[in-house]
């Protein structure tokens, strides 16, 4: 697909311009409205891909509901686990706890994890079937009741009695910039791997203790405006991190309901790393 399309969808779907402006403008670009019909089913999320780990999965133990008072999710743990395993708290994009998400927190329970799937709109009452509401909602939300609500997430995560006592978080997106802001705020955080996430103040960096691992597309131009003062201040304040931009990707690369942004070369090979350092340093005992 052409980038110019991808590129007017993430200024849509990140909050630059209304639904109505949007479609305008695809159709100018697409040359007709017609054409701009046909392109939307690609560019947007078709949930009907999204299940590659059934909900009923005998391998797993799924529970759908809170953790803690007010913190509600998807959470999974490997049926026939034996002795602790790390813990992750997995933040979803902008458009809440989606069929997409909920995959992917099973994905990491049969990777090994006790993985809780967060629903941040929970904050307001839960996230809906529509996902443009979702987008909307997720705009509303006060960033200290956001990450609070993280906060209290991980806490209940080290406190699970399968968990190690240590726990990481993973998050895309907006999930992504939320896994920086939580590693700022809780000292509790034992690592953070954020898919391509907006960064934080670098005066805050000093302030993380977590081990990041901190994926990127090299074709993300808006969120790869701030990578270099994170990683100056990453570097200066002596953190340990890495960085990977993955050649020739987009923004949500790792979102296989997304017929015009996933990659599935990025998509694995971010996968495969994030699981080793999850693995790393989450593992072990607190």
């Amino acid at each position: 697909m052409d980038q110019k399309y991808i590129t007017l969808f993430d200024r849509y779907t990140h909050g630059g311009m209304s639904r109505r402006d949007f479609l305008d403008k695809l159709s100018i670009l697409a040359g007709s409205t017609a054409a701009a019909s046909a392109l939307l089913p690609v560019l947007e999320n078709n949930y009907a891909y999204a299940e590659t780990v059934p909900e009923n999965s005998p391998d797993l133990v799924i529970q759908n509901g809170e953790i803690a008072p007010g913190v509600s999710g998807q959470l999974a743990i490997p049926k026939n686990a034996t002795g602790k395993l790390p813990a992750v708290l997995v933040i979803h994009e902008n458009r809440g706890l989606n069929p997409h998400i909920k995959d992917v927190t099973r994905r990491m329970a049969l990777e090994g994890f006790v993985a809780f799937g967060a629903d941040y709109l929970a904050l307001m009452g839960g996230t809906p079937e529509d996902p443009e509401v979702a987008r909307e909602m997720i705009g509303k939300l006060n960033k200290d009741d956001v990450v609070a609500y993280s906060v209290k997430a991980i806490a209940a995560l080290k406190a699970h009695p399968q968990s190690t006592g240590k726990a990481g978080a993973m998050g895309f997106c907006w999930g992504g910039g939320q896994v920086n802001a939580l590693a700022v705020a809780d000292p509790g955080l034992a690592a953070g791997v954020a898919y391509y996430g907006s960064q934080p103040k670098a005066e805050d960096v000093p302030k993380i203790t977590a081990s990041l691992l901190l994926h990127y597309a090299s074709l993300d131009e808006r969120i790869n405006a701030g990578i270099a003062d994170y990683e100056a201040a990453l570097k200066a304040a002596s953190k340990t991190y890495e960085i990977h931009i993955y050649e020739g990707a987009n923004h949500a690369f790792n979102n296989d309901t997304n017929e015009a942004r996933y990659n599935k070369e990025a998509a694995d090979l971010a996968w495969g790393r994030t699981v080793a350092f999850l693995k790393q340093h989450a593992g072990g005992t607190s």
